[in-house]
């Protein structure tokens, strides 16, 4: 998992930035993102893509990732950012925020995915980064979990859409809540044209 940091610190960088997203595909909430520096050469046992690791695990990482990170940032985007920009433009906006929001300013940037946000450092984009990079799966564990925490936050404030139970992601459950109840002010209206054209 350290094959990119090593790669690019061979080539002089020495404040490498792992940067990746969460919240893209839901039809409720921000997107988040998060960038983290850790010191070199230093791998956390257990760290890999957030989407493979329980609740749990994720929890505990959590706060082992944000004690021994040189730097980290967590960020995110508006659901009013979501819609005014669109969720690819504003998912660049969440990452570009975290690599900016970062204490110790980083000197280089590996972004999750095939883009990379427009930063005042060099950057690249790493398809799969977050199974590929310990600094991106430390970023995506970071961004996962804050994002999960809001979530829980909202399910309190809306307990009709049981966001607790799907973070806002269109399962079914939350799809037939929102045909029950109607939006509410967190939900992404861009995204449920489909499912309001599908009721039709």
């Amino acid at each position: 998992m350290l094959e990119f940091e090593e790669l690019y610190t061979s080539q002089g960088f020495r404040a490498i930035c792992g940067v990746d997203e969460a919240g893209r595909g839901p039809l409720a909430g921000p997107v988040f993102a998060a960038a983290v520096i850790l010191p070199e050469g230093l791998e956390i046992e257990g760290v890999t893509d957030s989407k493979k690791l329980s609740e749990k695990k994720r929890d505990e990482l959590f706060d082992v990732i944000c004690e021994k990170a040189i730097a980290y940032s967590i960020a995110s985007a508006s659901v009013e950012e979501i819609e005014e920009l669109n969720i690819l433009q504003a998912d660049m906006l969440a990452m570009k925020r975290a690599v900016e929001g970062l204490s110790v300013k980083a000197d280089f940037a590996m972004i999750d995915g095939n883009k990379t946000p427009a930063l005042d450092i060099p950057s690249v984009a790493i398809v799969k980064g977050d199974a590929k990079s310990e600094s991106i799966a430390a970023a995506s564990i970071l961004a996962k979990v804050s994002r999960d925490r809001l979530m829980m936050e909202m399910a309190e404030k809306y307990p009709q859409y049981k966001f607790e139970k799907h973070k806002g992601y269109g399962t079914k459950l939350h799809r037939e809540a929102i045909l029950e109840y109607g939006p509410c002010e967190i939900h992404r209206m861009s995204f449920l044209k489909k499912l309001y054209s599908g009721k039709s």
